[in-house]
């Protein structure tokens, strides 16, 4: 099987990742504020997120010769390794809730400020139980002050949704409340109308389309999207955000004992998981939980989405292509991550957890979000981003070697 050796692999790999998980969330944000229905999205990313990981399994986990000590990914399928698999595949379930509440949390909360709440977690959380499994190969003198950095950024990050929060609550006060409540459609459709315009932020009527940025485009898209917001506590958001940032740094430890076992429950003479073997019962988990969860969905859904059936899925191909996309992107992303985990230390693999950098640049450009806000939140804007490339930076250059 294919591994990698070199830290420059390894930050290859992390690089990689971070723009592939900081990417997908923008398409299913992009979906969801077109009106496709979240449990037809999540359907379509779960299959192609467990098909990237079978792609990595059988080609690099299957590249060179198996040894015993290293077997390749179907020599060790059939091989007594049932506790580290119990640990990869809890870390898939873990994530795969984390998964599906960052859906309807983006749509509460927003975007940038999700991706920035459940990365703090999961770097003040996940990376610190990393350290210690990895038995400290990575340099806390530079990891520690990379995970200050980004705390100092989250920070920055809440500041950009206060602020911009209240400069969208002057827009839309600059309309009479009569005005937008006639502009609400009620939320009753069950599927979204497949003539739909091809625009990215457009509804079905591209010549009405407000400007990016103004009370009348805060309102038109609320008019358009599946999970309706407005007159909704942020506390349900808030309360998603946190429990997907606890479940998320919660993943990679549980893959790094399943990679690794330090706590030796392996029996004597049983090779460790390899990571492509991990990485196959991890995502295998999390494809089968997301099935369970969103089929149930379709019948009973929550947070006030349409009901629908698995016949309207199946019937329902406005928007599946970027759904498809966004699987592959955050099984190879995932993929990218762990395989980097294993030569550089998870710890350090967590500057993928920097992924709201990429993330943000995605809503500025898509979503037109902080367009026409005020001075004092492009200052906090651009010093989150600043901050969150000093974090990369610094967590990478914190990076070990394992022996």
């Amino acid at each position: 099987m294919y591994v990698v050796e070199s830290k420059g692999g390894a930050i290859a790999c992390m690089l990689l990742a971070l723009i592939f998980l900081g990417t997908w969330p923008a398409i299913l944000t992009l979906l969801e504020r077109r009106g496709r229905l979240p449990q037809h999205t999540y359907l379509d990313y779960s299959i192609t997120n467990f098909l990237a990981a079978i792609l990595i399994a059988l080609t690099f986990g299957q590249i060179g010769n198996s040894t015993p000590e290293m077997p390749n990914f179907l020599t060790q399928l059939s091989q007594d390794n049932w506790p580290c698999v119990l640990f990869a595949m809890t870390g898939g379930v873990v994530l795969s809730l984390g998964n599906l509440s960052t859906q309807y949390a983006w749509a509460f909360v927003g975007l940038s400020v999700t991706e920035v709440i459940t990365s703090s977690i999961t770097v003040v959380i996940g990376t610190t139980f990393n350290y210690f499994l990895d038995d400290k190969i990575n340099r806390a003198d530079i990891l520690f002050p990379g995970v200050g950095c980004f705390l100092i950024a989250v920070c920055l990050g809440a500041a950009v949704h206060s602020s911009n929060a209240a400069d969208n609550k002057v827009k839309l006060d600059s309309l009479s409340s009569d005005h937008i409540d006639a502009v609400k459609v009620s939320n009753t459709s069950m599927i979204p109308n497949e003539a739909a315009s091809k625009d990215l932020e457009n509804g079905n009527d591209p010549a009405q389309k407000a400007k990016a940025g103004t009370a009348g485009f805060l309102v038109q898209l609320e008019n358009r999207r599946s999970i309706k917001v407005f007159g909704k506590s942020t506390f349900i958001g808030l309360g998603i955000t946190f429990f997907a940032g606890v479940c998320f740094s919660l993943f990679s430890p549980a893959f790094n004992l399943a990679t690794n076992d330090q706590w030796n429950t392996l029996k004597t003479g049983v090779p460790h998981l390899v990571v492509y073997t991990a990485f196959f019962y991890f995502s295998l988990s999390c494809f089968v939980l997301a099935i369970i969860l969103n089929i149930t969905f379709l019948y009973h859904p929550v947070l006030g989405s349409p009901k629908t059936s698995f016949q309207a899925y199946l019937r329902d191909w406005n928007g599946r292509g970027w759904a498809l996309l966004a699987g592959l992107l955050c099984g190879f992303g995932n993929g990218l991550q762990f395989m980097g985990g294993q030569a550089a230390g998870y710890a350090a693999a967590d500057a993928v957890q920097a992924l709201p950098l990429v993330s943000t640049f995605w809503g500025v450009l898509l979503f037109g979000e902080y367009r026409k806000s005020s001075r004092r939140t492009y200052i906090l804007l651009f010093s989150m981003l600043f901050m969150f490339i000093t974090a990369i930076a610094v967590l990478m250059a914190s990076s070990g070697h394992r022996k």
